[in-house]
């Protein structure tokens, strides 16, 4: 089995791995000014998404333009999730050079579209494919590919910890290589529950003082997150962009959920805006709590009501995730101002990190790659990939980091 690194190699983002010129494993893209996108001319049989991220499922319509569609398969909440994330990279790039696919291959995806579930073996290209739990996000996978000699496991974005949303992952099927993510490979996560206290506690008492709490969050799992801890601590909150429809889609998909009735029960909670006549920046007046989009404050109603928010240190902005480097996020938080819809703000309310990350942290990745340590570890997604391969050889594990193009033979 040949593996060929066509994004994601020593990197974070555009993850995509080729197996024999025939099996696409994920299609992402790099959400930099301009996007990236995984490199090289491919015309693969088959696809699979292991979960519906921008950085593993953003370039997958692309696919779609040729005459042959190739069926893609991934869990029900991918399908979903992929589609809406390929909308709304329309509405943002359509119109420019930017963006490699139309709103004709995201019809024509629907039509390639194959959905399973978890542990549900299936052919494509020739391989036995079968998905498992990943505990990223809901739907997100664990794919492991059999080719009848030998059998491959790609690991996806994971996590091994506790989240409110999904349950960790705990399937440790039988491999030949695995391919892993790297993350945060050095990161020791402080004890979810710890983080869940201190914003908790943090948001309650920006409210009891009489301040509005911004809180950034990603559309896809963090929004959901962010609900499920106010709800869990009787915090009264409002949720605002794309996060409102993904919520809605998870909603369809219990059996990818840790617990459907409490985020049935966190959305009956909340309030969803609407934005139609000024009503943002009313909110924005009161003494609440705002969870919205986007999670690096580079686009989305955010735009609204950080600027609105922004000149009273009473109030906060409450960060729920990593901060990219030159993302206006980041620059709040080393710097105290950032770019906000075309203008760089000072911003004297407080700003807080909280990290919700879904990702496995090093002691998480090691736990995980205790399984396999008799076979080969390349390790992916990540800015430190080749310092993680060192630290595993000296371990004893027989590890690599593939670069950018790298075909590796299995």
């Amino acid at each position: 089995m040949e593996v060929q690194f066509l994004g994601g190699a020593d990197e974070i983002g555009r993850s995509a791995v080729l197996v024999d010129d025939s099996l696409l494993l994920d299609y992402g893209m790099a959400s930099e000014s301009p996007p990236q996108y995984p490199v090289g001319d491919v015309d693969p049989d088959a696809v699979v998404v292991s979960h519906g991220h921008l950085d593993h499922a953003g370039a997958v319509p692309a696919l779609m333009s040729s005459g042959d569609l190739p069926p893609v398969h991934w869990t029900p909440p991918t399908r979903e999730l992929a589609t809406t994330l390929a909308e709304d990279t329309l509405k943002l790039h359509g119109s420019t050079p930017r963006c490699p696919f139309t709103d004709t291959d995201v019809r024509r995806l629907t039509q390639a579209s194959e959905t399973h579930g978890y542990e549900d073996s299936f052919e494509a290209a020739g391989y036995e494919i079968t998905l498992y739990n990943a505990g990223h996000i809901p739907g997100s996978a664990h794919v492991l590919v059999d080719d009848g000699d030998t059998r491959l496991l790609y690991t996806g974005d994971f996590h091994t910890g506790d989240q409110r949303l999904v349950a960790p992952s705990t399937a440790r099927p039988d491999a030949d290589a695995v391919i892993c993510e790297s993350t945060y490979s050095d990161v020791t996560h402080e004890a979810r529950d710890r983080v869940e206290t201190r914003f908790a506690d943090s948001v309650q008492q920006t409210v009891w003082e009489g301040g509005t709490v911004v809180v950034p969050a990603f559309a896809i799992g963090r929004t959901q997150e962010a609900m499920l801890v106010c709800n869990a601590h009787d915090i009264d909150c409002y949720v605002d962009g794309m996060g409102q429809r993904v919520t809605k889609q998870l909603k369809r998909h219990p059996e990818f959920l840790r617990d459907a009735d409490a985020l049935r029960g966190a959305t009956s909670s909340a309030r969803f805006v609407t934005g139609r006549d000024g009503q943002r920046k009313r909110i924005a007046e009161q003494n609440t709590v705002i969870i919205t989009t986007s999670g690096m404050l580079n686009g989305g109603p955010a735009m609204t009501y950080v600027p609105a928010i922004r000149h009273h240190p009473t109030n906060k902005v409450a960060l729920t995730g990593y901060q990219v480097e030159g993302t206006p996020g980041r620059s709040l938080l080393d710097t105290g101002s950032a770019e906000l819809d075309g203008r760089v703000m000072p911003v004297s309310a407080q700003v807080e990190l909280h990290e919700f990350s879904a990702h496995a942290d090093r002691q998480g990745l090691l736990g995980f790659l205790e399984s396999y340590r008799d076979i080969p570890v390349l390790a992916v997604h990540g800015d430190w990939t080749a310092a993680f391969a060192e630290e595993l050889r000296e371990d004893g594990f027989e590890a690599s980091a593939p670069t950018l193009g790298e075909t590796v033979e299995l």
